[in-house]
């Protein structure tokens, strides 16, 4: 008997094999995306991206549909063929497909890529998910489970993800907030100040920030970007890097702790500028340094210095500093809506290292800053135990109301603190504390 003959079609093809580079080897989406979607037409490229990152976005929920309808542990299967039911699920349960289409297209992908052999599995196991839409399912889904559980199921979402949301937003928001990460940002950019004008950045002016634009289309193409007098950077990003410029402090040296890849950098070189003071920023990794170095190329001599340092093994003298950015490693969880990947990657596990990385980058951040000096302590995460709790180990400082220096963004303060959200500012949810050095 003869084989069936296959089609390749190539948008699904990429969109293949980029999840597969992101559930087998650790890759970022979009990244993998922008890598792999090059050789693509508009339209398949457009494809392409939503069918990756729609897959990555409900991906544990889409493993619970996948489970029910083959009625079987998703580890039984062979991970690239759960790969392609992903790929198939989202395409029959979220997107404009007709059933037929993502079914046959999906098979042949199955054959081509992983092997004839699993061109069966897949075929009857996407027939039941289609048996279903979206809502259908999670009626079967949802059996036994308490409020943050369908919360988690509906909008794709860890459980302990939504848990936690629920410790910093009142309960009529979480559902908002939620759904916020599910939606994709339009991107935004910035002009480094004194190089360049939002005039140049196109598309229309930020709400809050001055130096921010929102803008669709490829950046690339725009001149102040490719030149390095402007650049890619969430206003949320903006907004915290502002607000440490606000901050009366002495004269003297800024200091960006951890400064890779350095879009807040080349914000605070042109903010320090301003005020007549300098930029030191500081990247662990070289490779890291590197985009930093070339986020700042634009600005004139004296250039801001760039610097191979360990943020906790200091190689500065302590209180040099006038104004220090401690924008430290954290889960990421407040750019779900920007690396969907993430929210599936990330476990609860990973949060003792990473806070116990925190205070002590706190605490240095704090020894480098002159008395009477600022520090900013700043995560892309809403986590409460990345955010006010390594806050409150702090010592030798003064918290101040971080709201007050950005009274322009409404509804911003949580206690002492700043906490943006997407559904709220439509920003990266980005925590701010300010602390002023006090001994």
């Amino acid at each position: 008997m003869s084989r069936p003959k296959r089609r390749r079609d190539q948008a699904r093809t990429v969109a293949f094999r980029v999840l597969r580079a992101v559930t087998a080897d650790g890759a970022y989406a979009n990244l993998e995306l922008a890598r792999q979607r090059a050789e693509l037409s508009g339209a398949d490229a457009t494809f392409t991206t939503e069918l990756v990152s729609g897959t990555c976005r409900a991906m544990g929920s889409y493993d619970q549909v996948i489970e029910r309808a083959s009625g079987r542990p998703l580890k039984s299967l062979q991970p690239a063929v759960v790969d392609v039911l992903r790929l198939g699920t989202h395409q029959l349960l979220a997107m404009r497909v007709p059933t037929h289409a993502a079914i046959s297209a999906s098979v042949d992908l199955a054959a081509l890529e992983v092997g004839e052999r699993v061109a069966g599995v897949v075929n009857a196991v996407l027939r039941k998910v289609a048996a279903r839409d979206w809502d259908d399912w999670l009626d079967p889904l949802s059996e036994g489970l308490d409020e943050f559980g369908r919360l988690a199921l509906v909008h794709q979402h860890p459980r302990w993800i939504v848990e936690a949301w629920s410790r910093v937003l009142p309960a009529a928001e979480l559902a908002d907030a939620l759904a916020a990460d599910n939606v994709a940002p339009t991107p935004h950019l910035v002009v480094r100040p004194g190089l360049a004008e939002v005039s140049e950045l196109g598309g229309e002016p930020a709400r809050w920030s001055p130096y921010g634009a929102y803008a669709g289309g490829d950046p690339g193409q725009l001149a102040a970007v490719d030149e390095g007098r402007a650049g890619v950077q969430d206003e949320g990003s903006q907004l915290v890097a502002l607000a440490l410029s606000r901050v009366d402090a002495p004269d003297g040296w800024w200091l960006d702790l951890c400064a890779g890849p350095g879009g807040k950098s080349a914000l605070l070189a042109g903010l320090a500028r301003e005020q007549g003071g300098s930029l030191v920023a500081a990247e662990l990794q070289e490779h890291r340094a590197r985009l930093v170095a070339d986020n700042l190329r634009a600005y004139p001599d004296p250039k801001p210095v760039c610097l191979v340092a360990d943020g906790t093994r200091p190689a500065w003298r302590s209180g040099g500093f006038s104004k220090v950015l401690a924008d430290v490693p954290c889960t990421g969880l407040g750019a779900l809506r920007r690396r969907p990947e993430s929210r599936w990657r990330r476990r609860p596990e990973d949060l003792p290292g990473l806070i116990e990385l925190q205070g002590k980058l706190l605490a240095s951040a704090i020894a480098a800053t002159a008395p009477g000096g600022v520090v900013a302590y700043v995560t892309c995460s809403p986590h409460p135990d990345e955010t006010a709790a390594v806050v409150a180990g702090a010592s030798g400082v003064v918290t101040l109301r971080a709201a007050d220096y950005l009274p322009e963004v409404p509804n911003c303060a949580s206690g002492d603190f700043v906490q943006l959200w997407p559904h709220r500012h439509g920003t990266d949810a980005m925590f701010l504390a300010l602390l002023r050095r006090s001994t």
